[in-house]
């Protein structure tokens, strides 16, 4: 792996990390870092990866929303990754808007379970991103710019 090559993986633990590990077979060529919440099930997933812990609760939390915004602008600067993606949920916001400003492209993957409506960090990050990714479908009525790239899991 090389210097160059390296992207920032951001997502909520539970089911979006669930659903940006099953991209493994594209990550695991690149020097990778993940951002997401010291549980468990992140704990678990990903034994062995380079993690930094981001804040939560995320939903109407603007102390947590600071907190990341910080730890966006820390690692962004820190580790200039050529690339970001995302499957969501909060913590990506802050990522996505830094990306913006810096120039470091940006990937979001829409969830695969919200069918009806648009997600808050979709709505937000979907201005904000390089490429916006869905995997129904469905979900084109709600983003007309997006790619529809299938179920990830």
């Amino acid at each position: 792996m090389t210097e160059e090559k390296k992207v920032l993986l951001v997502a909520s633990s539970g089911g979006h990390l669930a659903q940006l590990a099953a991209l493994e077979p594209w990550w695991r060529k690149w020097h990778r870092t993940w951002v997401t919440f010291d549980t468990d099930d992140a704990r678990s997933r990903l034994k062995g990866e380079n993690v930094v812990w981001g804040h939560h609760p995320t939903t109407r939390n603007l102390p947590n929303l600071a907190r990341n915004f910080r730890l966006a602008v820390k690692l962004l600067r820190r580790d200039r990754p050529a690339l970001i993606v995302s499957t969501g949920a909060g913590v990506a916001f802050p990522f996505f808007l830094i990306a913006k400003f810096v120039r470091i492209p940006t990937v979001y993957v829409e969830v695969y379970d919200r069918l009806d409506s648009a997600t808050l960090t979709g709505r937000l990050c979907s201005p904000l991103t390089t490429l916006f990714l869905v995997q129904w479908e469905e979900q084109l009525r709600f983003y007309p710019r997006a790619r529809v790239i299938g179920g990830l899991l």
